[in-house]
């Protein structure tokens, strides 16, 4: 990460019990406003400080400086982990033109592209962390039974709103980018505004639903949202 980033490693598994901790963690580092720490950003089973070495310590080595630091400020948080995440419903218009790998995912699990919807519509996803590009969340708890490999050869525009299987886990492409997942609907929200605050809508912590709406739905909804 450079000369001017801490790595903070809290664990080497995926959990949703871990990333929570992270995140909550996160969130209280900072709302501490530690000295000279610019970002704070979890991942599965980490934590990354960026940080200004100019803006820490005073006699020591920067790096030194803020691992001591950070190692007291853990050492006086409570092991007890409240929510920090919040639960949002994701509207999602699946297969179709909105969802061109509906069909096909569905006869690879021997299920009709109705059952494919009921299943991923009914559960439950954490976020565990943003990456790949601004705003995208990568979402655990994706039902085993939708597992697929990614695409053989990746697409070189997916959709923004794009809603998305690939491996054990699902997601939404908040931008128009490449993208090697199976496309199985779409929503009409905007996952990523540079002009808001928080740019994201969401972010590590977060319980996120799709909600299954029809075509006329999600016309409706975008033209709403623009």
């Amino acid at each position: 990460m450079g000369d001017q980033a801490l790595i903070v490693e809290f664990g080497d598994r995926v959990d949703p019990a871990l990333s929570a901790e992270i995140a909550a963690v996160a969130q209280r580092l900072r709302e501490s406003r530690t000295n000279g720490v610019l970002d704070v950003i979890p991942t599965y089973t980490t934590l990354a400080l960026h940080y200004d070495p100019a803006a820490v310590g005073a006699g020591t080595p920067p790096y030194e400086a803020l691992v001591e630091t950070i190692d007291t400020w853990l050492k006086t948080q409570t092991t007890a982990t409240p929510p920090v995440g919040r639960l949002v419903d994701i509207p999602v218009c699946y297969g179709g033109a909105l969802g061109e790998d509906l069909e096909a995912l569905a006869q690879s699990h021997n299920f009709s592209a109705e059952e494919v919807v009921a299943i991923h519509s009914g559960a439950t996803y954490h976020v565990h962390m943003l990456g790949f590009v601004p705003g995208f969340a990568y979402l655990g708890g994706l039902d085993a039974r939708l597992a697929t490999p990614r695409r053989d050869t990746p697409r070189p525009r997916v959709p923004a709103g794009s809603v998305a299987i690939g491996g054990d886990q699902t997601g939404v492409y908040p931008l128009d980018t490449p993208g090697g997942w199976h496309i199985i609907g779409r929503t009409p929200l905007r996952l990523f505004r540079s002009d808001a605050m928080p740019p994201s809508l969401l972010n590590a912590g977060d319980t996120v639903r799709f909600v299954p709406i029809s075509a006329q739905e999600f016309d409706a909804q975008s033209k709403a949202i623009l």
